[in-house]
């Protein structure tokens, strides 16, 4: 068995894509939630809230030929990727390009402007907008081609697109490959993009948020003023690395990944299950070779819909008890799907090494419907731990976990 340990992390989001700027706006109680004055057309969608980025612009150095392939939600993971490299230390390296890095990420969907025009070829029988590259932009593995061939990596690539944990399963299967001694290096994350669709199909669950004229004010995960979840977008990737292989080139470890969990729910497709959410931990726990007890702090998956928000407190207040510390950056950013693992993970990291924990924004009033647990409000939190877990829960009924030691 291989230690892993992450040297290299990186992210896109609406409130940055630097740790410095992303926690100067956390600290700030500044949220990455505006009106879409955009989505007014669409008549049957009740929520008008998401989380964009509204400034992103590609890498100017990128090719006319790169970018063919690549849709909005690749354009994020490349980004994210090509920073986390950076921070590794290994762009550029050749090395990398031996077979000996691979890439596991995923999006819950391709690009949906492709999906759109093949869409408009059934309807009208015209295939208008389609070129060679339509199906590439478009189909689910998308991000994770197009980080392999953006970078030449030619180890193994695993797409991940299971949802909300697209980027939770990315980190966890790259950790499970190089523990297994698979390969040195992996590139693991998610990705998503903002699209009206995927509003809707909270709408249809009536499970978005309606506070349409206060933007600032929703989503309030585990708040019991909570109406809904609000859909985000970016991306997050990490570099993973045998531990033995980063200490032979002086590379900067972040931390190390020492459990993951993952099951499903196996009974319903969107209600949440929390025996299982709770197994999903027990795993990561088991995988990590530790108690309950040892974990510091827990970063929820908190999307702000009432029947999300009750399982997955009452699962981990039912392992972990009252005193857990949890919080959920969902509240600033909404909820980036595919790319919330990912950026998670990249937040717990920070959070840990730093000594100081982000709160849920929006969290006035706890909802006495879930767990009883140790609920970081108001502000920043400053805090000692050698173990965080990040957890996340996706439709289908797919769990995962994944724990993170501190590297000292």
């Amino acid at each position: 068995m291989k230690r892993v340990v992450v040297t290299g992390m990186a992210g896109i989001t609406s409130l940055g894509s630097d740790w410095a700027s992303i926690e100067a706006n956390f600290r700030a109680n500044r949220s990455g939630i505006r009106y879409m004055t955009e989505w007014e057309r669409f008549s049957e969608l009740n929520t008008r809230l998401a989380g964009p980025i509204d400034a992103y612009a590609v890498p100017s150095h990128w090719t006319r030929k790169q970018l063919r392939s690549m849709g909005r939600v690749s354009r994020f993971a490349v980004g994210a990727a090509e920073m986390a490299l950076a921070d590794a230390g290994l762009l550029g390296d050749d090395s990398i390009r031996d077979g000996r890095m691979g890439v596991a990420c995923g999006s819950s969907t391709g690009s949906t402007d492709e999906i759109k025009a093949f869409g408009q070829m059934l309807i009208n029988s015209v295939a208008e907008g389609l070129n060679a590259n339509s199906y590439v932009r478009m189909m689910p593995h998308t991000t994770a081609a197009n980080i392999s061939i953006f970078f030449g990596l030619t180890g193994r690539l695993i797409p991940t697109s299971s949802a909300c944990t697209s980027g939770s399963q990315g980190i966890g299967y790259a950790y499970e490959s190089i523990k297994f001694g698979r390969l040195p290096l992996m590139l693991a994350g998610g990705a998503e993009e903002l699209c009206p669709t995927e509003a809707m199909v909270f709408d249809a669950l009536y499970a978005t948020s309606l506070k349409n004229d206060a933007p600032q004010s929703s989503p309030r995960p585990y708040d019991s003023g909570r109406d809904g979840l609000v859909i985000g977008e970016g991306g997050g990737m990490l570099v993973l690395e045998e531990l033995e292989h980063a200490l032979a080139r002086g590379a900067h470890i972040h931390a190390e990944i020492v459990g993951f969990g993952s099951n499903a729910d196996g009974q319903h497709a969107t209600r949440p299950e929390q025996s299982t959410m709770r197994r999903a931990m027990e795993l990561a726990l088991e995988d990590a070779g530790l108690t309950a007890d040892a974990i510091g702090y827990v970063n929820g998956h908190g999307t702000a819909t009432e029947q999300g928000d009750i399982a997955e407190t009452l699962a981990t207040s039912s392992l972990f008890g009252s005193r857990m510390p949890i919080s959920s950056q969902k509240s600033f950013l909404g909820h980036t799907l595919g790319a919330c693992g990912a950026l998670e993970s990249w937040f717990s990291i920070e959070m840990m090494n730093r000594d100081s924990y982000i709160h849920t924004l929006n969290l006035d009033q706890i909802d006495p419907q879930c767990g009883e647990l140790d609920y970081l409000r108001g502000e920043f939190r400053q805090m000692s731990h050698e173990y965080v877990m990040n957890n996340n829960f996706a439709f289908g009924g797919v769990n995962t976990s994944l724990v993170f030691r501190r590297w000292r």
